[in-house]
């Protein structure tokens, strides 16, 4: 299908998802290279981690149970103590092992599915080892992006904290009734919860800017809140769409898998399922994101170079040198 730049800013939540359906589709090949490459192990450490964590807590926990009620003179106080401390040491490295490689993998994905659709929308050829070649380029921008992203949610949720316990502190203070404190309470919640998503909006466009622009870090999140305005709604029913799906497949992981509750064989053939279908919707989310980067910038007539969409890291800014995305050929 041909699609014509200034036809974007017309795709709605289903126009956006068949749409991403279609450019996966279309180039499953290159789509499956990059997801047994990078988001497979991706979700192999996502699910690992929701698997081993709980493991160690639930050990963690029992012990502190016991060593609290045995006296400190018992001999079996300093083995509990020995063990808890080796316990915490594994429960850390793995809680820092899996930041790490979540963190790496995340970046490579995002940078090499955003130029694989920015590619797909240049009407270029489309190589595995070309893909690979990019993303040194982007990776040094995508971190830096996701570090003021980092310290955006960070400061938000200080604030949010301080928020709520000076609203406690000042019902307490001044015996405020039970009512007006829960629902005070529950508004705050409510309004927490959307600048959490609105962040995470700015966030997951700014990423894609990063990539495909000559901006990023805080220029990134500056151009990712102009550039959202219009399709703010859009973008926040495609994000919970992908995100209930995403929850449903971790209950049925914790459900089955993590809580051990049926036969070893039905929980591999149960593990084995939910990791395809985590690769799947990651795979599809990251797409999403892309095309949506399409939508606004059709919404708001920003021309889009498609000289630089397809040779990353050598082109100018789009300032600079400012043209034209000719056709999509999906």
């Amino acid at each position: 299908m041909d699609r014509d730049q200034d036809e974007l800013q017309f795709l709605g939540f289903h126009g956006v998802y068949r749409e991403t359906s279609k450019i996966i589709l279309k180039w499953r090949k290159i789509f499956a290279q990059i997801m047994l490459a990078l988001v497979l192990p991706l979700c192999v450490i996502f699910l690992i981690h929701s698997l081993v964590s709980p493991l160690l807590s639930f050990k963690i926990l029992v012990h502190e149970i016991t060593r609290s009620d045995t006296w400190k003179e018992d001999p079996k106080y300093r083995d509990l103590s020995r063990k808890l401390q080796k316990e915490w040491v594994a429960f850390w490295l793995v809680r820092l092992g899996y930041f790490v490689f979540v963190f790496i993998f995340s970046l490579l994905s995002t940078a090499a599915i955003v130029y694989t659709v920015a590619r797909v929308y240049a009407a270029k050829q489309i190589t595995f080892k070309k893909i690979l070649s990019v993303v040194p380029r982007v990776w040094k921008r995508l971190m830096e992006t996701f570090f003021w992203c980092f310290a955006l949610f960070f400061v938000y949720n200080v604030a949010a904290v301080g928020l709520l316990i000076a609203w406690l502190v000042i019902v307490r203070q001044f015996l405020v009734g039970p009512a007006l404190g829960i629902a005070v309470a529950v508004i705050l919640l409510i309004l927490y919860v959307i600048g959490f998503i609105y962040i995470t909006m700015i966030w997951q466009l700014a990423s894609v800017i990063s990539v495909l622009e000559d901006a990023y870090g805080r220029k990134a999140m500056a151009k990712s809140k102009g550039l959202i305005k219009g399709k703010m709604a859009l973008s926040i029913w495609c994000f919970l769409g992908v995100l209930v799906c995403s929850v449903l497949v971790e209950a049925l992981f914790e459900s089955l898998v993590v809580l051990d509750l049926v036969p070893i064989a039905v929980s591999i053939g149960v593990g084995l399922i939910c990791l395809l279908l985590l690769s799947m919707l990651v795979l599809f989310d990251l797409v999403m994101q892309t095309v949506i980067y399409f939508v606004c910038k059709s919404y708001h007539h920003e021309n889009i170079d498609s000289s630089c969409l397809s040779d990353l890291g050598d082109c100018p800014s789009e300032k600079q040198k400012p043209g034209q995305l000719e056709q999509l050929q999906v």
